[in-house]
């Protein structure tokens, strides 16, 4: 049996720093974008203890199938072996993320 891939994709959003768990991970056809598929949240009602901010995520990206992340919003992917907890915390908490260069535009 083959053991799926399991990448952790941290991103900004909105002023806050998302890490999620998926299957799939690769460049979009859009262009400048990455696409990030098959989330990975722990089955509900697996244990008894819930964690509210995967509940917020799950709850988030529902009837998400595939998200389109901007490049310069990626902050890392990561191969991992198992997954860990789902996080969302403030963007300016340690973190110094330098924005993607991009090409200046033409006048």
């Amino acid at each position: 049996m083959r053991i799926k891939k399991l990448y952790k994709v941290t991103f900004l959003h909105l002023g806050k720093c998302y890490e999620l768990y998926a299957r799939h991970v690769a460049s979009s056809s859009l262009w400048g974008f990455t696409e990030v598929g098959e989330l990975v949240f722990e089955s509900a009602g697996e244990g008894l203890l819930v964690d509210p901010t995967e509940e917020r995520l799950r709850e988030e990206f529902k009837d998400t199938r595939v998200l389109h992340l901007p490049m310069q919003s990626v902050v890392r992917i990561e191969e991992v072996e198992s997954k860990g907890a789902l996080v969302i915390r403030d963007a300016s908490d340690g973190q110094k993320i330098t924005p993607f260069p991009m090409p200046p535009r033409s006048r």
